[in-house]
């Protein structure tokens, strides 16, 4: 089986993909793990060396949503499941945590605490997860608080120094920001950082509330308040249904969303008047 990822270092992925290959190996099954790094190029390139080696099937967390390889795998005859992320228009099982859920928990959140004024920092558009994630945002942000236009800010990944130059750019402008949503638990990291640098203090400042519960954001100072995701059980059912694919079998559903849940810990508190 092959088993393709975006980014191994990203601290969320090395337990699904561990995941992944305990299942494999309870039916008899081993993987070739490959990482595309976030390109289309080798997204392809790794695609199709891996279909020369005959792997029996093939899960993915896609490069981005417009992937042309990942689509042109729903038109032949090798079972494929998408893990985290997935590609516009292309119909092939998906196994993901429910994002929605999550981040309805945390802007709900933040609005009991007091907040109205609350910043987006997110990944690039090209990603499922970014568009997934911002979505859900933006409508409960409208539902909760009739917010129709809030600040989003896309950075070039979702990486620690891309959180730190989004805060900067929201926080320098004085938008009267007192609550930061961040794409991943990664880009939150980023956003204590500019925190510190500009003399802030969360969560007296600003309450900052991330997504992943990605390992040890118990340990940060403050802990991180943020929406946990079920990454082994993630794997584990990709794998599963991944399985059952290669034996001919048709999952009961094609679309899975494992439940997530916001996990309150000292990076929110009550707005300052």
């Amino acid at each position: 089986m092959g088993v393709v990822v975006p980014d191994l270092t990203n601290p969320v992925l090395p337990p699904m993909v561990r995941a992944i290959e305990e299942v494999l190996w309870e039916h008899g099954l081993a993987c070739l793990l490959a990482d595309t790094d976030n390109r289309d190029d080798r997204e392809a390139a790794l695609i199709a060396e891996l279909r020369a080696r005959r792997c029996e099937g093939l899960v993915i967390a896609t490069a981005t949503r417009t992937s042309a390889a990942v689509a042109a795998l729903a038109d032949v005859d090798i079972p494929t499941v998408l893990v985290t992320r997935e590609v516009d228009g292309v119909e092939l099982p998906l196994v993901t945590g429910d994002d929605a859920l999550g981040l309805r928990a945390g802007v709900r959140h933040l609005a009991e605490l007091g907040h109205e004024n609350i910043a987006y920092l997110t990944g690039p558009p090209q990603l499922s997860t970014t568009a997934r994630r911002e979505s859900a945002f933006r409508k409960e942000l409208a539902a909760v608080l009739g917010i129709d236009d809030p600040i989003v800010v896309h950075g070039d990944s979702f990486t620690v120094p891309a959180g730190h130059a989004a805060a900067r750019q929201v926080l320098s402008a004085r938008a009267g920001v007192t609550a930061v949503v961040a794409g991943n638990d990664m880009m939150a990291l980023g956003v204590y950082r500019a925190m510190g640098e500009m003399g802030l203090s969360c969560p007296d400042d600003i309450s900052v509330v991330g997504h992943n519960d990605m390992p040890f954001m118990d340990q940060v100072d403050p802990p991180l308040t943020t929406v946990s995701v079920p990454q082994v059980e993630v794997g584990a059912a990709a794998a599963r249904m991944l399985v059952a694919l290669t034996q001919g079998e048709r999952p009961a559903s094609e679309r899975v969303l494992l439940p997530t849940e916001l996990v309150v810990r000292g990076s929110t508190t009550h707005r300052q008047r």
